[in-house]
């Protein structure tokens, strides 16, 4: 049986599920193993992680520990609440439809310019932030038209690119969380260049260590981390770099109990963007499909964050980063009450627990049907859980 316990209630002899945390977030060589001696334990608290999962069929149990499923029903139920009840403040002034193809082109433009940023960061060139500023303001236009479309795009990832798409995704990301919260247009884009530059840093880290297809060991770890530390001082070297964009990338690996790096800066010591920059790299981060693991759905990243956010993140911005992306994002395949698999298209206007969704596979009759849509806020229907695309083999960007 799964279980979660504390990491301070860890014995040798007992078999860890799952670690529960980022696959760069701790340094070990799998996620899951049986706790040979105490200096393993001491590893896995010294790394900052505070709560994790056994499995108590094949190691050593905490007989009152509670059941990964119950926790994870309880998690479910708080988010469904929140979301119910959150008001949706900024509606998008034009459907995900009609941004998509700019989208699209702002996506691909922005990538390209990323790309050749790196490229020519590790040949040791400067930063020209005059190349950067047009990308942002694009990128910006795109979500301030509607968010969902961008945000949509940019959890389609190759494997081999994941480091710059990565980069164009905690952009549109952060420019939406800080839309959300009221910031006024230029400090919105100033926040956009943090998050294309976040990861700049890792420029300066070896090839070898940057793009090792597995697990990295304990000292490429310790070299892997330097990158947001690395990434600062080269921003802070660069001419025209805004103060919001140099916390973004120095604290975006800060946690909020002080366990982060690389200064393990605790709560408000964090700055608010370094805080927002922390939830947006993790959400984009399990989200997306990597050489050494499979992207988790969106609904499930978001559970997630929702249970790290306990100690790791700001809870209050973590929950207003769940409202904005919604528990079902458009892209989302679902499962409905009527046994029919949708895709979700776009939001619910009234209540993101009923969205428009495009019916296109019936799982009775295990085939697909002719796509059409139901607007889930007339209570047609009703959404019963997520479901993840490779599983039935499904690509819904191809029905949005």
């Amino acid at each position: 049986m799964i279980k979660r316990i504390r990491s301070d209630q860890l014995l040798p002899g007992m078999f860890i599920h799952d670690l529960n945390c980022g696959w760069m977030e701790h340094p070990f060589a799998f996620n899951s193993f049986k706790i040979k001696d105490t200096k393993t334990i001491d590893k896995i608290v010294s790394s900052g992680i505070r709560e994790l999962y056994i499995d108590s069929e094949k190691g050593l149990d905490v007989a009152d520990a509670q059941t990964h499923d119950e926790y994870h029903a309880e998690i479910h139920e708080q988010i469904t609440a929140l979301v119910e009840s959150h008001e949706i403040k900024v509606p998008n002034p034009t459907s995900v439809t009609e941004e998509a193809q700019q989208a699209r082109v702002v996506h691909n433009q922005a990538h390209n310019v990323v790309h050749h940023l790196m490229s020519d960061i590790r040949m040791g060139k400067q930063i020209e932030i005059a190349k950067l500023s047009p990308v942002v303001e694009h990128i910006t236009d795109s979500i301030f038209r509607n968010k969902d479309a961008f945000i949509s795009l940019s959890r389609i990832k190759n494997k081999d690119e994941y480091t710059f798409q990565h980069s164009v995704s905690v952009c549109a990301l952060l420019v939406a969380f800080s839309r959300e919260s009221g910031f006024e247009k230029d400090v919105v884009l100033n926040a956009g260049i943090g998050g294309l530059l976040h990861d700049i840093g890792k420029m300066k880290v070896p090839d070898k260590i940057l793009n090792k297809p597995g697990a990295l060991s304990e000292s490429e770890f310790i070299i892997m981390k330097s990158h947001a530390a690395l990434g600062r001082e080269l921003l802070k070297q660069t001419q025209g770099i805004p103060e919001i964009a140099i916390d973004i990338t120095g604290q975006h690996h800060e946690r909020f109990d002080g366990t982060g790096y690389p200064d393990k800066l605790q709560k408000d010591a964090i700055s608010k963007f370094g805080q927002m920059a922390a939830i947006v790299d993790v959400y984009d981060a399990l989200t997306s499909d990597r050489v050494y693991h499979k992207g988790m759905e969106p609904t499930a990243a978001l559970k997630k964050l929702f249970e790290w956010s306990k100690f790791h993140f700001n809870p209050e911005m973590v929950q207003r980063f769940i409202c904005l992306i919604g528990i079902y994002p458009v892209g989302s395949l679902v499962k409905l009450e009527s046994g029919m698999l949708a895709v979700v298209i776009i939001p619910g206007t009234d209540n993101l627990l009923h969205p428009i969704v495009r019916v296109v596979f019936d799982i009775k009759r295990n085939h697909y049907v002719e796509a059409h849509d139901i607007d889930l806020s007339k209570k047609i229907d009703r959404i019963v859980q997520y479901e993840s695309p490779h599983n039935w083999n499904i690509d819904p960007f191809k029905f949005i």
